[in-house]
């Protein structure tokens, strides 16, 4: 997939913000205000006046949320001062609604190996597609140069629970869309309304469902680079505006 983006919605006066589905291998985000190479920069460049909003990072403007450079989809960039404020407050009380889609390993597949998190492996019942069920904690930077995050929960050891950098507990809902038990793999639809880095690729090998080709969290993708797509992408995005107007976008593909 080249790595660029396709507008999904246009700024309009009546709802001035722009949708975009980001493709993977290409960051969100600028570095600073020379960098090029990131999805913002290419919306920018397509529609200046997004230039014109002060976000939270001078570099970002209008940026609501990012996505992880490894991961394909949906993001929100306002085209107003006053949609970013209005969306930035959505955002906060948690009535941004981001929906996922991955494809999944299952514990079948690891037979001789540990998960991605195995100092912190959780009891994993059975699963049957149609299941949904939550997953929470907390989270702290992990490994060379913090690159990697660990769930941690109150029954952390002290030590872990030190390392947490916001006493906010992050949610993930997941629901098991389909299992392939010849392939060992699930197909699961994950839902949040507040994100940390990481979160749901952390989450979902954390409870024995790591993303294919995901070479930070699946052991059986630690030995590969990053030529094959993560098997995971922001598929859904739905939020207000103006207040009591429901938007929802879909992204109709997937990773393939």
């Amino acid at each position: 997939m080249a790595e660029e983006i396709t507008v999904i919605h246009e700024a309009s006066p009546q709802k001035p913000y722009l949708i975009i589905d980001k493709a993977a291998g290409l960051p969100s985000a600028p570095l600073n205000e020379n960098d090029t190479n990131n999805a913002f920069y290419q919306a920018a460049k397509l529609y200046p006046l997004l230039l014109k909003v002060q976000g939270k990072k001078a570099v970002e403007h209008g940026l609501l949320h990012r996505l992880d450079t490894a991961t394909s989809g949906l993001m929100i960039i306002a085209a107003t001062q006053e949609c970013y404020d209005f969306l930035q407050e959505e955002q906060k009380q948690r009535r941004i609604i981001k929906t996922y889609t991955a494809e999944c390993n299952l514990q079948a597949a690891f037979p001789d190996q540990n998960i991605a998190v195995p100092e912190q492996k959780i009891a994993v019942p059975e699963l049957v597609e149609g299941d949904s069920f939550i997953i929470q904690s907390y989270f702290r930077a992990y490994g060379p140069g913090r690159k990697e995050v660990r769930p941690v929960t109150s029954s952390s050891n002290k030590a872990a629970l030190q390392k947490v950098e916001k006493q906010v507990l992050y949610t993930t809902e997941v629901l098991i869309k389909e299992i392939n038990h010849e392939r060992n793999t699930a197909l699961v639809e994950c839902t949040i309304t507040k994100g940390y880095r990481h979160q749901i690729r952390c989450h979902l090998a954390w409870y024995g469902l790591p993303i294919i080709n995901d070479i930070v969290y699946n052991p059986l993708a630690k030995n590969k680079k990053d030529t094959e797509e993560m098997h995971f992408c922001a598929t859904k995005i739905q939020f207000e505006y103006p207040e009591g107007d429901l938007n929802s976008y879909v992204r109709k593909n997937t990773w393939t």
